[in-house]
């Protein structure tokens, strides 16, 4: 399926022939489009980027496999040889116009850097764990991201501060959750702006929503989830109220609705699962249908990725609530002979709102 870029360039191409613009404005407007909409994602950077997680393996184990055999001098050369290289190199294919092969190349040399944090710290016995690693890692990614405005290693210092984030939560199932993270998300938010990373600022809220269900774990009150559901309504809101303005200040693009819906289900489903056996679990239940149908209803004409993530937590939640409450009151048979039911009115339900959210005014979420 063709991008929201690629549409729009073929769009600009068509007035282009029309006559309704001229031949210079159809250039700057396509330009801008490849700059500020998102680049499509090729097959070419596809295994560009897969060649680079390859290069970066192969650099970890030889080095972690051969280190004792290895002087220490040429140890340290070696890597810092690596780093060197893969900055100034994909800096050279960057200019040269070959943009997959050079995003590749500095994440070879970010995986090169994260050796050198690990294995010089080993060598010379230096202080600290695992997790500090790791946050060393992530702010060095994140500081040639900011240096190189590069996208790949921006999302990769997202992904490593989400690690670092989980690695605390998880260390010796103490659920040793470092608040420090909404700070290290927040600049990783603002950091995306500055490379123009969609998918990084996805990964940050997605990282969020999952600091929301650890912090539950460790605490083990409702205050986290609610804080996630009010949140989720207030986004939300704010793109539906207010779009221009979520846009410039969020940059979430067409997508905004569909972030606002994971995260409220994310809270609504923490509350479901420790209220399973409470009476507080219909009521949860239902605010979960209310919000789901208000989304769907509000925002689903513009997204059909949107649509079906609603249709799918629909679904789920009609399964969810009958093995809760009806599960020991019909059999098997009953079961099967419900769920038919269910799911025969679910399919003439989502058949008949298709075709009337379908359209030409569907406009897909710009993740890259």
């Amino acid at each position: 399926m063709a991008s929201h870029a690629t549409k729009v360039k073929r769009e600009i191409a068509r007035w282009r022939e029309a006559g309704m613009i001229d031949a210079a404005t159809a250039d700057a407007l396509s330009l801008d489009v490849e700059r500020n909409g998102g680049g499509s994602v090729s097959f070419g950077s596809i295994l560009s980027m897969m060649a680079a997680a390859l290069f970066a393996a192969a650099i970890l184990i030889f080095i972690a496999a051969n280190w004792e055999a290895i002087p220490r001098l040429a140890r340290v050369a070696m890597l810092f040889i690596v780093i060197a290289a893969g900055y100034l190199g994909g800096a050279e294919m960057k200019l040269r116009g070959r943009e997959a092969f050079g995003e590749a190349a500095w994440v070879v040399a970010a995986a090169a850097f994260g050796a050198s944090v690990a294995l010089i710290g080993q060598m010379y016995h230096m202080s600290g764990d695992e997790k500090q690693a790791i946050f060393v890692w992530c702010a060095g990614t994140a500081l040639a991201a900011a240096v190189l405005r590069s996208g790949a290693l921006t999302i990769g210092a997202v992904l490593l501060g989400a690690s670092w984030m989980v690695m605390h939560a998880v260390d010796d199932w103490a659920l040793q959750l470092p608040s420090a993270y909404l700070a290290v998300a927040a600049v990783l938010y603002l950091l995306t702006f500055w490379t123009r990373s969609a998918p990084a600022r996805h990964l940050v809220l997605l990282s969020l929503f999952l600091f929301a269900a650890f912090l539950y774990a460790r605490d083990e009150t409702f205050v986290a989830p609610i804080v996630l559901i009010a949140l989720s309504v207030a986004l939300f809101a704010f793109g539906r109220l207010q779009p221009a303005q979520a846009e410039r200040m969020l940059g979430l693009g067409s997508v905004l609705p569909v972030q606002a819906l994971v995260g409220f289900l994310t809270g609504v489903g923490i509350m479901q699962v420790e209220l399973i056996d409470e009476r507080g679990f219909l009521a949860v239940s239902i605010v979960a249908f209310a919000g789901i149908i208000i989304v769907l209803l509000l925002a689903g004409r513009e997204s059909r990725t949107l649509r079906w993530l609603a249709y799918a937590a629909f679904i789920f939640q009609i399964c969810f609530i009958y093995l809760v409450m009806l599960g020991t009151m019909l059999g098997t048979a009953g079961f099967f002979v419900v769920g038919g039911l269910v799911l025969s009115a679910l399919a003439f339900v989502i058949t008949r709102l298709e075709r009337r959210l379908s359209g030409p005014q569907v406009v897909e979420g710009e993740w890259l």
